[in-house]
């Protein structure tokens, strides 16, 4: 038996037969198409025929989880990326961001075919190592998809990511609209410009999908939609409010559950489970704040016992009460002076062996170590806060 089971090894390297996790060959090609500032309640308020249907087709997140959407443009991270958090973390597929980070296009170049199409400059920063690149602001989400299909045409391209900038932008826009207009502050107001270009993206997902099939290449094809970012009801995506990190998520193609739902995803689970999907090597797998490939969006594998860490979601929940409670303290200072120094004692790590590792502090994350660590540092820190501002603290020996 041992040597039939050798013999079977050696020809599946030898003729380069790739089995992946899903159990079967791999698909041809992995798509993730992504519409800018996608809320998660729009597959069931808004006209999204298309997106519907890969939810009964495929495996579906209602809720899938990113990092708060921070975007700063100067200190390191500034110089460092074009782009939000959860563009960086999900094509790296992890939470501790560096220079040094392999991202997922390159598990697949130089040796395979892949692209990014999108119409903006914003994701330049995570553009590094795809084979074909264009981010044109003058192209409309419906020549970004046209001109996703002609890749496809011409190109064996193993990773295309699709990136529709519109929705999102109006999103942003309507975040400063004025109150004279009927969604001023509300994104599914009537006559919402927002409404309009999501509706329309999902019918530039329609176009895609029918090439796909026309081309008889929809069997092969491993489709992902969903978004970098999500989008507050007010419009845009405010770091503090809870509906920027969370946004819908399909999964459908060879191997991949039916009908399935699942509670929970997070952005930094994408790159390793496309990944273990294609038969590739997983970016950055031990990086400590690394994400996991998720079996249970195959049909192979029984999601009934399902659970997730939710980091995550911890650590947004952490930034928040951290965000709230430093202002709180700020407050009390005016009155006590102390609350002043316990800030400064804080953010210099006089009181506490590490620091609080919040949205400023992003590039220096990886210095926790892993992921359950900077979660655990965090919560001390919180809870010294909350006592501080109880009048329930001890008294500290601050180091001189």
């Amino acid at each position: 038996m041992k040597y039939y089971i050798k013999h079977i090894l050696s020809a599946i390297i030898f003729y380069g037969i790739s089995v992946t996790a899903l159990g079967q060959q791999k698909p041809e090609r992995v798509i993730v198409f992504l519409v800018d500032g996608l809320h998660w309640k729009a597959p069931s308020k808004l006209k999204m025929p298309n997106f519907n249907k890969l939810v009964a087709q495929g495996t579906y997140i209602q809720k899938s989880y990113m990092i708060t959407p921070h975007h700063p443009t100067v200190g390191d991270y500034g110089s460092m990326h074009t782009s939000s958090f959860p563009n960086p973390v999900l094509q790296a597929g992890t939470l501790f961001v560096s220079s040094e980070n392999k991202y997922l296009q390159e598990s697949f170049s130089p040796k395979h075919q892949t692209a990014f199409i999108g119409n903006s400059t914003a994701y330049t920063s995570v553009s590094r190592g795809f084979t074909t690149v264009q981010l044109d602001p003058s192209l409309s989400d419906q020549r970004v998809t046209e001109r996703v299909i002609e890749v496809l045409k011409n190109q064996d391209v193993k990773y295309l990511r699709v990136h529709l900038q519109t929705p999102g932008n109006e999103g942003r826009f309507l975040s400063y609209t004025t109150p004279d207009k009927p969604y001023f502050r509300n994104i599914w107001g009537e006559g919402s410009p927002y409404v309009k270009y999501i509706q329309e993206a999902d019918g530039h997902l329609g176009n895609l999908i029918k090439y796909l099939k026309d081309s008889k290449k929809w069997d092969s094809t491993l489709l992902i939609v969903g978004s970098d970012q999500g989008q507050a009801e007010i419009g845009w995506h405010p770091m503090i409010d809870r509906d920027s990190w969370i946004v819908p998520l399909v999964f459908t193609g060879p191997g991949i559950a039916k009908k399935r739902e699942l509670p929970y995803f997070e952005h930094t689970d994408l790159a390793p489970t496309i990944a273990k999907a294609m038969g590739v090597e997983v970016p950055n797998a031990n990086s400590g704040g690394a994400g996991k490939f998720i079996p249970e969006i195959l049909a192979s594998n029984d999601a009934s016992k399902f659970k997730h860490p939710q980091h995550i979601l911890k650590i947004n929940e952490q930034i928040n009460e951290f965000n709230s409670l430093r202002s709180k303290i700020m407050l009390a200072a005016e009155k006590d002076p102390y609350f002043s120094s316990l800030i400064t004692f804080l953010e210099n790590e006089l009181l506490t062996p590490e620091p609080f590792y919040h949205q400023d502090r992003f590039t220096e994350w990886h210095k926790a170590g892993t992921t359950e660590h900077l979660i655990a540092v965090n919560q001390a820190i919180l809870r010294q806060m909350r006592q501080e501002l109880k009048g329930t603290s001890k008294t500290y020996n601050v180091p001189k």
